[in-house]
């Protein structure tokens, strides 16, 4: 059996696009959706924006953040702290031409640079077998007033 950690973090490697909250000096709430670049083992994820946005600022003053992710099947909400990375050679590694549609100086424009979001908890509800057993499950819960079967679990990490 999986335990939550591990399926957590496999879920997150299926889920590219996130939607990134900051938190801002007043103490509003502002997300903007971020395309993984990867996730590490260890629960690292990896983005490349835009240095001179409001997020970037959000988390030089405030690293605490969350990140949705969805699909058809499956949702995940994380949290962690982000840091703002300048390191050329990692971002090398990571750009993409969806990137460079971003910022198209490419890696070593110096308005590029990397946010590292190591997670610190999450939760995620998932239905395996996709839109089939999505609308299945639903049918059973109409039939039989059990509760919708989704696979859940949250940990820490």
């Amino acid at each position: 059996m999986t335990d939550d950690r591990t399926k957590l973090i496999e879920l997150m490697e299926e889920l590219p696009i996130g939607m990134l909250t900051t938190t801002g000096a007043d103490g509003s709430l502002r997300s903007v959706p971020m395309a993984r670049q990867e996730v590490e083992p260890s629960a690292e994820l990896w983005f490349i924006t835009a240095r001179d946005t409001k997020h970037v600022a959000d988390i030089a003053a405030r690293p605490h953040v969350a990140l949705t992710f969805s699909s058809r099947s499956s949702w995940v909400a994380v949290e962690g702290r982000a840091e703002v990375v300048d390191d050329t050679a990692k971002l090398r590694d990571l750009w993409t031409t969806f990137a460079e549609a971003w910022l198209p100086g490419g890696p070593e424009d110096p308005n590029a640079v990397l946010l590292r979001v190591d997670v610190t908890g999450g939760e995620y509800w998932d239905t395996p077998g996709g839109k089939v057993t999505s609308v299945l499950s639903l049918l059973k819960t109409k039939l039989t007033g059990d509760t919708y079967d989704a696979d859940h679990g949250s940990t820490s990490l």
